[in-house]
C-alpha cells in the first residue's frame, strides 16, 4: 500500500498539474500555503479596506524545490499523504533516494516545516548533492516589514499591516523566524543517510513566535518534530472517517475532501489564538483578486459546518466563536441599512463588518443571517452546550438575529402576512426579488429557534417572534405542488445553484413526499450545469431521501467534474472558473455521503438515520460520529445497521442514548463497547 496505488488516502504523480492552482495545499488552522507557492496566509490577518480587504501576502521560506543537477534518468513522484497531512517529492536513482516532505504542523499551529532526506543505496560511495532552489525575499505588498536580530540560528522579520479594514480598526503584527536555506546539501561518502530540517515560525507576537520556534527545535533535536505531526492526523483520523466498500474514485473524493476540510479547523484542547473562521478556498488562498480575497460567507456555515459539527463539536464551536466575535460588526450591519438586531454580513474579515466588493449582494442576499443562526442550532441540538448561549455571547446573538428578521418583515394586507422584499436568493440569477422561499424558510426557522431556546432559559418569548415566525409567508403553488423560488418565478426559469431544494436539506421544512420530488424535478433541469460545485450533492440527498437511489448517483457523479487530477482539489465551476481549493463543494459532497448516504438527520430531540446506497457501495463506515457528548461508529451494510458507542461522556447525561425503530417503536439502549 506504501506506493500509494491502492490506499485511497494518498494520491501520487509523476509530474505536477500545468495550473500551479490546483497544487496541494498544507495548513493547519493558522497557516497556510499551496507546495512551491511563494506566499503564505494567515488565519486572520487581512489587509486592506472594507471591499480591498484581503489575507495579507506573506513571503514564504518553505517555498523551496528540491533537484539534482546534471542526473540522467531520474525516477521522479510528487505525493499528498492526507493520512500524514505531508506532502512529499522523491528523486530517485539507482545510487541514492533524495526526499522533500512539506507540511504545517497541525497541533503546533505556528509552525511550517520541510525536511531534505539522502539516502544512498549500498554499493555507491560519491557524495550525492542537492540542491535546493529558493526564490525567497524577505518582502511584502500588505505588511511594512522590519528585520530583526537573528534568534538560535533563524532569520527574524516583524511587520504590521498596511490598511485596517476600517478606520481604526486592527492591523496586526506578523512575526516570523526562518531557518536559512543554503543553495545545496551534500551527503558525503562514508555518510549512508542523512536529513535536514527547516523551520518556519509565524505568530502575531515576538514571544509566541520564539516559544513556538524554539519547540519546534526541540523537537527536532529528538527526531520527532514530523512524527509528532503525523501522530496529530493519525488522531484526528481516529476520530472520524468515512470509509466505504465501493469505487476508489469515490474513496479517493472522500479522502481527499475529509482531508481540505479537516486542515482548516483547530486542533483540540487550548488553541492559543482566535480562530478566524473558514474562507471557501481556505487558508492557502485568498490573496488580492483570487478566491474572494480569503473572506467568510454562508459557505462556511451551511457547506463546511454540518460535516465539522458531527465530528469534531469543539472546532465547530470554534466557528461559531468567531461568529460571537463579529456581532458588534452584524449590529452596525443592520442599522446601516436601517433595520434592528444583527445582520450578518454576505462576506465577512476581521471586524464582521460588510467587506463584499460588490454592494448588491450584501445589501440583497441576507439569507446568510439565516444560515449563521441555522449553524448554531444544530450545534445545540446535536450537543446541548448551554454554556455557549448562556456564558459565551450565543444567546446575544440569537436574539439579534430574531430582532433583524422581525424588523425586516412588512406586513401585506392584502394576503394577511409577512413579506421579506427586495432580496437575492442563493440563485444569485435573480436579485430584487420578494418573499424568496428559501429567505423566508430560513429566517422562520431562526425565530423558531431563538423562540426555543428563550423557553429552554425560562425567557420571556417577545410575541413579535411568534408572530413573525407563524405569519411569514413561505411561497407555495397549491395547484402544482412546489415551491416557487420566489413571488412571480415562472417554472422554466434559470437557476443559478441549489436554491429552492435546500428547503428539503439542510433546512427540513415540513413537506410531503409529493412536493419533494416536484420541487427535485422542477428545478433540476432548469439548474445551471456548470454551477458552483456543491448544487448537485443536494440534489443526490434529496433523491436519496425518496429512496430514488440511480438518480440520486447520477447526482453526485456530476460533481466528479469539479475534483482535479492528481491531488483531488476542487474548482468550483467546472469549466475550471472560480474559487480552487473549494471547500464548499467538499463540503457538499460529504454532507451528501454523511447526511444523504446514511440519512442522519439532526433534530430538537435526536439524531435520525434512514440509509439508502446505490448497488456499487456494500458497506459503509461512518466512524466518531459526536451527539450529546457520545462518540459512535456506525457500519451500514444493505442488510444491517450496527451503532457502537466507541466514547461516552464524562458527566453522563440523565438518560442514556438509546437507538428506536421508528415504525416498530422499539428500543435499543446503547452503552459504551
Amino acid at each position: 500500500m506504501a506506493d500509494g496505488k491502492d490506499d485511497p488516502a494518498v494520491f501520487t504523480s509523476t509530474s505536477l498539474p500545468s495550473d500551479p492552482r490546483l497544487l496541494a495545499t498544507v495548513t493547519n488552522a493558522y497557516l497556510g500555503t499551496r507546495v512551491y507557492r511563494d506566499i503564505l496566509h494567515v488565519n486572520g490577518v487581512y489587509n486592506g479596506a472594507v471591499g480591498d480587504t484581503h489575507r495579507a501576502d506573506i513571503p514564504s521560506p518553505v517555498n523551496v524545490r528540491m533537484t539534482v543537477p546534471g542526473a540522467d534518468s531520474l525516477a521522479e513522484t510528487f505525493t499528498l499523504n492526507t493520512r500524514t497531512g505531508t506532502f512529499s517529492h522523491v528523486l530517485q536513482s539507482t545510487d541514492y533516494t533524495a526526499t522533500h516532505q512539506i507540511y504545517a504542523h497541525h497541533s503546533l499551529v505556528h509552525l511550517m516545516a520541510f525536511s531534505i532526506t539522502i539516502q544512498r543505496s549500498a554499493h555507491s560511495t560519491q557524495p550525492i548533492t542537492v540542491q535546493l532552489r529558493t526564490p525567497f525575499v524577505p518582502k511584502s505588498r500588505d505588511l511594512d516589514l522590519n528585520q530583526g536580530p537573528d534568534f538560535q540560528g533563524a532569520h527574524y522579520v516583524y511587520g504590521k499591516t498596511l490598511v485596517p479594514e476600517v478606520e481604526g480598526g486592527p492591523r496586526p503584527t506578523v512575526h516570523m523566524l526562518w531557518t536559512p536555506v543554503p543553495q545545496d546539501l551534500t551527503l558525503r561518502g562514508e555518510e549512508r543517510e542523512r536529513s535536514w530540517e527547516f523551520l518556519t515560525a509565524v505568530a502575531e507576537s515576538e514571544e509566541e513566535v520564539k516559544r513556538s520556534y524554539s519547540k519546534g527545535l526541540a523537537l527536532i533535536a529528538v527526531g520527532s518534530l514530523h512524527s509528532s505531526h503525523a501522530h496529530a492526523w493519525t488522531m484526528l483520523w481516529r476520530g472520524c472517517c468515512i470509509d466505504l466498500d465501493g469505487p476508489l474514485p469515490l474513496r479517493q473524493a472522500l479522502y481527499g475532501c475529509l482531508y481540505y476540510l479537516l486542515s482548516a479547523i483547530p486542533p483540540r484542547g487550548n488553541l492559543g489564538f482566535l480562530f478566524h473562521g473558514i474562507s471557501p478556498g481556505g487558508l492557502s488562498n485568498g490573496t488580492q483578486g483570487e478566491d474572494y480575497w480569503g473572506h467568510i460567507f454562508w459557505d462556511q456555515d451551511t457547506w463546511m459546518f454540518p460535516n465539522i459539527l458531527l465530528f469534531y463539536p469543539e472546532a465547530a464551536r470554534a466557528i461559531l466563536e468567531y461568529r460571537i466575535r463579529m456581532l458588534e460588526g452584524a449590529l452596525h450591519n443592520a442599522q446601516e441599512q436601517g433595520y434592528k438586531g444583527a445582520k450578518f454580513p454576505w462576506e465577512s474579515a476581521a471586524t464582521g463588518r460588510e467587506v463584499c466588493p460588490e454592494e448588491i449582494y450584501g445589501a440583497q442576499e441576507i439569507h446568510v443571517t439565516g444560515d449563521v443562526l441555522m449553524a448554531f442550532e444544530q450545534y445545540y441540538c446535536t450537543t446541548q452546550d448551554q454554556k455557549l448561549f448562556r456564558e459565551d455571547g450565543g444567546w446575544e446573538l440569537v436574539g439579534a438575529v430574531a430582532q433583524y428578521w422581525c424588523s425586516r418583515m412588512v406586513w401585506s394586507e392584502e394576503e394577511q402576512c409577512y413579506h421579506i422584499k427586495g432580496v437575492m436568493p442563493p440563485d444569485e440569477y435573480h436579485y430584487r426579488v420578494d418573499n424568496s422561499v428559501y429567505t423566508n424558510a430560513v429566517a422562520q426557522r431562526s425565530l423558531n429557534f431563538a423562540a426555543d431556546v428563550a423557553r429552554d432559559f425560562l425567557i420571556p418569548v417577545p410575541e413579535e417572534w411568534v408572530d413573525c415566525a407563524k405569519k411569514v409567508k413561505v411561497p407555495f403553488d397549491a395547484e402544482k405542488k412546489y415551491h416557487p423560488e420566489y413571488d412571480g418565478y415562472s417554472p422554466g426559469e434559470p437557476v443559478k445553484q441549489a436554491d429552492v431544494v435546500l428547503l428539503g436539506f439542510p433546512l427540513m421544512h415540513p413537506m410531503s413526499s409529493e412536493v419533494r420530488r416536484n420541487d427535485l424535478e422542477m428545478y433540476e433541469p432548469v439548474t445551471e450545469m456548470d454551477g458552483p460545485a456543491m448544487t448537485w450533492s443536494m440534489f443526490a440527498v434529496g433523491w436519496l431521501e425518496l429512496k430514488e437511489v440511480q438518480r440520486a448517483q447520477s447526482q453526485l457523479n456530476k460533481c466528479f467534474s469539479n475534483i482535479t487530477e492528481p491531488f483531488k482539489i476542487w474548482v468550483e465551476n467546472s469549466d475550471g472558473s472560480g474559487a480552487v481549493n473549494f471547500l464548499t463543494g467538499m463540503g457538499g459532497f460529504l454532507q451528501a455521503v454523511l447526511f444523504g448516504y446514511t440519512g442522519f438527520r439532526i433534530t430538537k430531540t435526536s439524531l435520525r438515520f434512514n440509509p439508502a446506497f446505490p448497488d456499487d457501495i456494500n458497506k459503509l463506515k461512518v466512524t466518531g460520529v459526536s451527539y450529546f457528548g457520545n462518540k459512535l461508529k456506525f457500519t451500514i451494510t444493505k442488510e444491517e445497521i450496527r451503532i457502537k458507542v466507541t466514547e461516552s461522556p464524562r458527566d453522563p447525561p440523565a438518560s442514556p442514548l438509546e437507538a428506536v425503530l421508528e415504525e416498530s417503536g422499539q428500543q435499543f439502549p446503547l452503552c459504551e463497547g
